[in-house]
């Protein structure tokens, strides 16, 4: 972006802070998002439990993030008010308080997200509903995304329901971004809002710009956020190079509802990274004359259509999505060896994905069935000096499925589904193989004590094909054998709720068995004999997890604590054995708190996360580096905030975040590579202080 606009942004900013205070003081507090429900009112009816207030919500709630909740299910959601009380600038900010998720990588653009310990490429990854093909290279993150235009995450940890999507192998993840309809104010047809974000550490400014509005049935939205800043320091006052921000992202979408309910919205989200990384970019290697770091240019782009009913009747509740989603990563590779060569590689992963549904309204809950398709491609182009390589892997998908939720009697709840898929692989070599599969799940809850104690279990068994390699890893030399072997999962969940005036206690206990992931290798390797294509190994990963939450009128106080360990061909996994399948996490406490000052118009609250020492990394695999092997520290970080509204200038909100409040030098648990003498630990950030305005009009 040129210092003009970064200047245009910023003057914008500052004028709707400083110039308009009459135009803050008229216009009224926006009110909170909320989930359109007209299309889910007869599932609240049908699957809520009498009184059950906390239940209702997550059971029955479409936050559009992905599937519809599952009775039973291990549902993790993050709503609009949630995201509205975090503010998140990444991934990891956005699941804060939830062990069971954690989010390794340093920097958004190398963050990966893992759930019940298993790595997110191994989930039905979604965003507005379009698929995401997620092989890119595995130093960077496998999506990049832009928290500020995020309205919803919804997680279906372990057993996901048919309709969720196609390789739904450890469960499901949907995010959704925001409409116009959720940011304006009540009586408005027309709305916005200018935001400025300041971070100490990294001297980094983000700044954002929103316009929204609605007439005649027609709705509309653009955003753009900027930001840019410099690298940032540890804990122990060391500065981390490439770790630096130059990111810009943008959301529009349009819409248009008609008096009987039919609704046309499409939408096209698009976010870029482009900076100066460590050469691998989420950890420190120095291996021959490689520099210590390079330019990464990471975008990815969302575009989806959608019709739904909002006015359904009888059994016509249709769904249709047509979605295109891409991810280009573009970088400098250089030899090992002088005199020194490099060449540019562009690596691309693209999937052209869609839904035909309807859901059918029985007395007794519901019944959801349709068709699916994908067309995903991961491809790689590099160039040194006399020397060109391309390579490719295609996959494509067809699957049917039936979902049902029902409520069988007042006191139970029961999902279950099928789906069946035929994928068409094709390798590098343009060698073509076809397969099929079946995949099943069932789960169920049912209230011990009504309004009090609720059981709930959960299994599934899922067929997820032939996974496409990542681009950065594939070798046009390659070969197949006798042929990619389709990988399968098993997903067992149970677990207990107990609530009572305001308390909530959660206990719960899951295991993932996935046969033959396939973990592919360049080759280079000696110590790799035989097809680098097609190696596979088994992961298991299993755990449980216990929390504790208290909710008032003004606030509320959380405690959740996590055990998960996950081996792969039978020993402890470590972070390189565990590439596109888990890394070790053990065990992980999170708790937070918020209260609320209505008369004052303050908010405040916190986040402290510790993770306990874990020696299970020791164990050593065959195929891993030769250098010594160490264990993962503990570490304790501390986080607080406080948010004013002024009561008189209700569209002004100024925030402030104290972000590792005691500078604890440390490595996020899921961060890739730690456990090896070899690599310098890429340090999460010190101590960093960060100011936010927000004006809305």
């Amino acid at each position: 972006m040129s210092s003009d606009l970064l200047r245009a942004l910023t003057v914008s900013t500052a004028m709707s802070i400083f110039l308009c205070p009459e135009a803050l003081a008229q216009s009224a507090p926006a009110a909170e998002a909320e989930a359109r429900t007209s299309t889910t009112e007869e599932n609240e009816e049908a699957q809520a439990p009498a009184g059950g207030t906390q239940l209702d919500t997550i059971l029955v709630v479409d936050v559009g993030a992905g599937a519809n909740a599952t009775a039973g299910a291990d549902l993790i959601t993050i709503d609009q008010q949630e995201i509205d009380r975090k503010k998140p600038q990444d991934l990891r900010e956005v699941f804060s308080g939830e062990p069971q998720i954690a989010v390794g990588g340093a920097i958004p653009s190398t963050q990966k997200i893992y759930v019940n310990g298993v790595d997110e490429n191994n989930l039905a990854v979604t965003v507005d509903g379009s698929r995401q093909n997620n092989k890119v290279f595995h130093h960077n993150g496998t999506y990049l995304l832009d928290p500020a235009l995020l309205k919803a995450a919804s997680v279906q940890a372990g057993v996901a329901p048919a309709d969720a999507g196609p390789g739904a192998l450890a469960g499901s993840l949907g995010f959704e971004t925001k409409d116009a309809v959720d940011l304006l104010e009540p009586g408005r047809n027309f709305g916005g809002f200018v935001t400025g974000i300041w971070d100490t550490n990294s001297e980094t400014f983000t700044t954002g710009v929103s316009a929204f509005g609605q007439q005649d049935g027609f709705e509309y939205l653009g955003y753009i956020n900027y930001g840019r800043g410099g690298n940032f320091t540890a804990g122990n006052g060391q500065e981390m190079p490439g770790t630096g921000t130059d990111l810009i992202s943008g959301l529009a979408k349009v819409a248009y509802e008609s008096v009987e309910g039919h609704r046309f919205e499409l939408s096209h989200e698009q976010v870029r990274d482009d900076a100066l990384r460590p050469y691998r970019a989420n950890v420190y290697i120095n291996i021959g004359a490689e520099p210590e770091t390079r330019n990464y240019d990471l975008s990815r782009q969302n575009t989806v259509f959608t019709y739904t009913d909002t006015s359904p009747e009888g059994w016509w509740d249709p769904k249709i999505v047509i979605a295109y989603s891409k991810t280009d990563l573009e970088t400098e590779v250089y030899g090992r060896r002088r005199p020194v060569t490099s060449g540019p590689a562009e690596g691309e992963t693209n999937s052209f994905n869609g839904k035909l549904e309807n859901r059918f309204s029985l007395d007794i809950g519901s019944v959801t069935a349709g068709f699916d398709f994908y067309s995903d491609k991961a491809a790689l182009e590099s160039r040194f000096p006399g020397f060109f390589e391309f390579a490719d892997e295609r996959a494509s998908n067809v699957g049917a499925y039936a979902q049902a939720r029902l409520e069988p009697f007042d006191r139970a709840r029961i999902s279950f589904g099928a789906r069946g898929d035929h994928q068409w692989f094709t390798g590098v070599d343009d060698s073509d193989w076809n397969n099929a599969g079946l995949s099943g799940n069932i789960s169920g809850e049912y209230d011990l004590v009504p309004e009090f104690l609720t059981a709930k279990a959960g299994t599934s068994h899922v067929w997820g094909g032939v996974p496409l390699a990542e681009n950065f890893i594939q070798n046009p030399l390659w070969t197949y054998g006798d042929g990619p072997e389709p990988v399968t999962s098993d997903n067992y969940t149970a677990g207990l709720e107990m609530r009572y005036n305001g308390f909530t206690f959660e206990a719960n206990v899951f295991r993932t068995n996935i046969d033959s992931a396939r973990l592919p290798v360049y080759g280079r390797e000696p110590y790799l004999p035989g097809d680098t294509s097609i190696r596979t190994l088994d992961l298991v990963s299993k755990g449980w997890e216990i929390g504790g939450r208290y909710d008032w009128d003004a606030g509320f106080v959380s405690v959740k604590y996590a055990d998960i360990n996950a081996d792969v061909d039978g020993k402890p996994a470590d972070t390189e054995i565990g590439r596109y399948l888990t890394t070790p996490l053990g065990q992980i406490v999170m708790i937070g708190a918020g209260y609320t000052f209505d008369d004052w118009g303050v908010k405040v609250g916190g986040d402290i996360e510790i993770a306990l020492k874990t020696d299970r990394t020791l164990v050593r695999h065959d195929t891993d580096p030769e250098s010594e092997k160490r264990e993962l520290p503990g570490y304790e970080v501390v986080n607080a905030y406080v948010e004013w509204t002024p009561p008189s200038r209700p569209n002004f909100t100024l925030r402030a975040d104290a972000l590792n409040i005691f500078d604890e030098t440390y490595t996020d648990r899921a961060a890739y590579g730690q456990d090896f003498a070899g690599v310098v630990p890429h340090y999460d950030p010190g101590r960093s202080f960060r100011l936010s305005a927000t004006a809305r009009f």
